[in-house]
């Protein structure tokens, strides 16, 4: 259950079993249902959390719509980020997508582990650096590709997602119009039962 996320953090730099026991000590398991929120707007974030098991979405109201920032499966990290390093109040939503399983590190914890060296100072600024080259990049594409290039790269990065998410949450984190995803969904099923016969 704990080899992804040893295998998430050495992906950054090696981390010995002696801290990652350390970490493993200052972390909660926690289980929950489907939509269950994590942290509503107006709360502060007090906990980064590691998807163990299950499926999360990230999002913030625009009136009556629901616009998707982030979703995060598996061995993924979420949280209201801005609002748990800067301790103000959140502008988001954290919420279960699936029945879900996370490791949840406090705020308290996290610099409890920066206190003792620079291991997880390196692997926080590593870790840190690709959440702001992975956001540069989404952001990049949706400017730069069309809506139907955009479905077309997530669900071949993601394919499990189109059977995991409902379709108005993908179409949402696209930014793409529910309409036109569901007339591309249908598209490339068919493309892709013709390439079977």
């Amino acid at each position: 259950m704990f080899e992804e996320l040893y295998s998430f953090l050495n992906r950054y730099t090696p981390v010995s079993s002696a801290d990652f026991d350390t970490l493993m000590k200052k972390m909660e398991m926690r289980t929950y249902k489907k939509k269950e929120q994590l942290i509503h707007t107006g709360e502060t974030e007090q906990h980064l959390y590691f998807v163990v098991k299950g499926l999360t979405r990230k999002y913030f109201k625009k009136g009556k719509q629901e616009i998707i920032t982030h979703i995060v499966k598996e061995g993924g990290i979420i949280s209201s980020a801005a609002s748990f390093f800067s301790q103000t109040p959140s502008r988001y939503i954290v919420e279960t997508i699936e029945p879900t399983t996370l490791l949840a590190l406090s705020k308290q914890s996290l610099e409890e582990l920066l206190a003792t060296g620079n291991k997880w100072e390196k692997i926080l600024r590593l870790m840190t650096t690709q959440f702001f080259l992975v956001q540069e990049y989404r952001l990049l594409d949706n400017i730069r590709y069309t809506a139907r290039e955009r479905f077309v790269k997530f669900m071949e990065q993601n394919p499990d997602l189109l059977l995991r998410v409902p379709q108005k949450y993908l179409a949402s984190y696209l930014n793409i119009k529910p309409e036109t995803f569901s007339r591309m969904k249908h598209l490339m099923a068919g493309v892709k039962n013709r390439k079977n016969l």
